[in-house]
């Protein structure tokens, strides 16, 4: 099943009819909202929003263990985020959909970052942190419907709540970055954790700071409006995806854990097993 993260602007699907909202707790706390199950597109789907039914949450204050932790355990097995992010490259035009396939991780390690630690030890690979058989299908439903999309992009994540410099701005390009936001790190490494297939449909709202032209440069008000305006396109293309969507175990993502785990299981208490057997579902 796919589960879908509402960025800013999305907190509910447009066509999702919901058959409950669930309030769920997890062993990391609450996550951003209730997960909405419901049908779209004949096919049934859990969304969540990620920074709250009302926008309540700065980047750094999601709850992105629980987040992932509450989509799995309402059957998700591949996740389809939604998010706003500034453009760092001039073809990459505000308005334009684009996919990351890299990331890099400007955090300042203030973010719940891992589902591992006090005494259970793993070190995932995350050499390959979205799926590419996810991306391939939303390439491929984009193709088929004319929407065009940038593919295989590396994805800045910076802390924020702020806006960014212009000098981060011309080191972030500089660092081979085509993007930047604030929210797909540590969501996207903990999906893989979580052995959840992960990719996401970002939505470019600005130039961010590089330019010369001021009038160019990002604003809060700049981010909202044009997010609002690619809303709808964005909406379609993910009622295709999901109507076209098939489960496939064979995925590297499912099978991220199988070499990971450092800690040997007899030496696990009951309370690690238990989380690491749900982590391998």
């Amino acid at each position: 099943m796919i589960g879908i993260i509402g960025g800013t602007g999305l907190y509910r699907m447009e066509g999702l009819e919901v058959t409950r909202s669930s309030e769920v707790d997890t062993p990391f706390g609450q996550p951003s909202g209730p997960v909405m199950m419901g049908r779209l597109a004949g096919r049934d789907i859990a969304f969540l929003p990620r920074h709250g039914l009302r926008h309540d949450l700065l980047p750094g204050e999601i709850n992105f263990r629980a987040n992932i932790w509450a989509l799995k355990s309402a059957g998700v097995r591949t996740i389809i985020g939604v998010s706003a992010v500034g453009s760092l490259r001039e073809e990459i035009r505000p308005g334009d959909l684009a996919l990351p396939s890299q990331y890099l991780d400007f955090t300042t390690g203030r973010r719940a970052a891992s589902f591992f630690g006090k005494g259970l030890v793993a070190h995932v690979s995350t050499a390959h942190p979205t799926c590419a058989h996810t991306a391939a299908l939303i390439a491929r439903v984009a193709e088929s419907i004319g929407q065009p999309i940038h593919r295989d992009k590396t994805y800045a994540c910076v802390e924020g709540p702020r806006l960014g410099t212009r000098a981060e701005s011309f080191w972030l390009r500089s660092a081979g970055a085509d993007l930047v936001g604030m929210t797909n790190v540590p969501e996207a490494f903990l999906a893989l954790e979580a052995q959840v297939g992960y990719c996401v449909i970002t939505v470019p709202t600005d130039y961010d700071c590089w330019l010369d032209d001021a009038a160019q440069h990002v604003s809060a008000e700049q981010v909202m409006g044009q997010f609002k305006e690619s809303l709808g396109k964005v909406q379609r293309l993910l009622a295709r995806v999901v109507a076209e969507y098939a489960e496939d175990e064979a995925r590297p993502c499912r099978q991220a854990l199988k070499a990971a785990v450092v800690t040997p299981r007899e030496q696990m208490n009951a309370e690690q097993r238990a989380l690491l057997d749900f982590l391998m579902l």
